[in-house]
């Protein structure tokens, strides 16, 4: 790396850390990754003492840590127009190549080195750490330990470059992306190849010279194509396309406090579309882990449980999306009660989240019996009102600024950690007795509803008392 690039990369890691502790809570950001690692460990440990199978640990963690990644880099879809919402008119160092003498694939070079170092830093590396802690006091080897954060750290590097080359597709030709989805999709059910090879999760699991090269090649490729294809753009949603969904939206719902985040998802970068991609991704990274978990350990997961967990717990994305617009102190300003707010955001939150997840359950009959996808049908909306009503009870109509606060954190980490362990430990010991554990699975996914609806109740009466103090 040349003297130039180091300092871009410079500047680009403290701007990263600048606009993370002003956003998030000042200094208190700087225990963020203890958190991390503490809520990381704990949940390891309760995975544990509850017979998960270590292999089903770590093919979690390398799973989830490639969904974090493809979050991370989604550049394109995410979009300048929430940047503007929360820090006001400005430019970041990604987006100056029209007013520096940078080019935009000299910028994305670096911003792919600074992702991976500061996500490394702020939130890989203390995941690994509580994870091998665990691991090592019940009997890990620390070298297992120090591969794994080498080839978790690979898995994210995986998601970012997927989520670039993805968003590169979308913003030079939309055809051209939903045709490269589908195609490499046949390719790998038609060559029967099986996905993990293509991850790094293959080196954890088979240390090798080929297997190092396998988890390096496809980060490469994805990385050169979203470098020399990925264009900035300018998106205010004047098309026709956009007018049909605004049209379908309004006649899906009469009222306002519905229609309004409903709108505000439609006409944001990547439009409801971002939804769907993130459901589906979910969808395809838990079957990915299933499959694992069978070959490794010879057991049956249940994955009705399992695909409704997942989907449930990922629609966080979804809430943040739907309230990524909203100024909470504009509604003291109308006649109507943060109850009333939070009563419609959670129909277009459930109108999204659930219907883009029932939509994937359908097409997963394919390849599941439909009894299992019947079962993630029930158990997917109940665990996503638990995550709705966690989330509005602790950072209201804010997600996004407050959950990054490091006391907040643990406190919404602790809460989805209640709910998802049983549910997973349900998925694992399914086999066990499977009509006894899917039923505790329905239980406990309709007593997380019922948590939820009463924390959403409470959070339109806490909100006003804070936002009117």
């Amino acid at each position: 790396m040349t003297a130039s690039n180091r300092t871009l990369l410079s500047w680009m890691l403290r701007e990263e850390w600048r606009l993370h502790s002003e956003l998030f809570g000042g200094r208190r950001f700087g225990g963020f990754p203890l958190v991390v690692a503490g809520l990381t460990g704990l949940g390891t440990y309760l995975l544990a003492i509850t017979g998960t199978p270590p292999e089903s640990v770590i093919a979690g963690l390398h799973a989830l840590i490639a969904l974090f990644g493809l979050q991370v880099g989604t550049v394109g879809l995410v979009g300048r127009d929430a940047l503007r919402d929360v820090l006001g008119d400005v430019t970041l160092l990604i987006f100056s190549a029209r007013t520096l003498p940078l080019s935009m694939q000299r910028l994305l070079s670096v911003f792919l080195v600074k992702e991976v170092l500061y996500y490394s830093g702020l939130f890989i590396t203390p995941t690994v750490v509580g994870y091998g802690t665990v691991a090592v006091v019940r009997g890990a080897a620390l070298p297992t330990v120090a591969l794994a954060w080498v080839t978790v750290t690979l898995s994210f590097t995986l998601g970012v470059t997927a989520s670039l080359a993805l968003a590169a597709l979308a913003t030079r030709n939309a055809l051209a992306f939903g045709v490269a989805v589908v195609a490499g999709t046949t390719a790998v059910v038609a060559l029967g190849v099986d996905p993990v090879s293509l991850t790094p999760y293959r080196l954890f699991t088979d240390p090798s010279a080929s297997t190092l090269l396998g988890a390096l090649v496809p980060s490469t490729v994805l990385a050169v194509v979203g470098i020399g294809l990925f264009e900035p753009t300018e998106d205010d949603g004047d098309d026709g396309r956009r007018r049909v969904i605004d049209r379908l939206i309004r006649r899906c719902s009469s009222d306002g406090l519905t229609r309004r985040p409903l709108l505000a998802v439609a006409r944001s970068a990547g439009s409801v579309w971002k939804v769907v991609f993130s459901m589906g991704v979910l969808l395809a990274v838990t079957a990915l882990v299933l499959q694992q978990v069978t070959v490794a350990t010879g057991i049956e997961p249940g994955y009705g449980i399992a695909f409704g967990t997942l989907l449930g717990l990922g629609s966080f994305t979804t809430y943040s999306w739907v309230t990524q617009f909203d100024d909470p102190r504009e509604y003291l300003r109308y006649p109507v009660g943060y109850d009333e707010v939070f009563a419609g955001t959670l129909r277009a939150y459930l109108l999204l989240s659930v219907g883009a997840a029932l939509v994937y359950l359908a097409v997963a009959t394919i390849w599941y019996p439909p009894s299992e996808v019947l079962l993630g049908a029930v158990v997917q909306p109940p665990v996503a009102l638990y995550v709705f009503g966690v989330t509005a009870y602790l950072t209201g109509l804010t997600p996004n600024e407050l959950l990054f606060d490091t006391p907040r954190f643990a406190l919404f980490g602790g809460a989805l950690t209640v709910l998802a362990t049983p549910l997973v430990v349900a998925s694992l010991a399914v086999s066990i007795d499977p009509v006894a554990v899917r039923g505790v699975a329905v239980a406990v996914a309709l007593a997380g509803a019922i948590v939820g609806y009463g924390l959403t109740r409470r959070a339109g009466p806490r909100w006003t008392a804070r936002l009117r103090a």
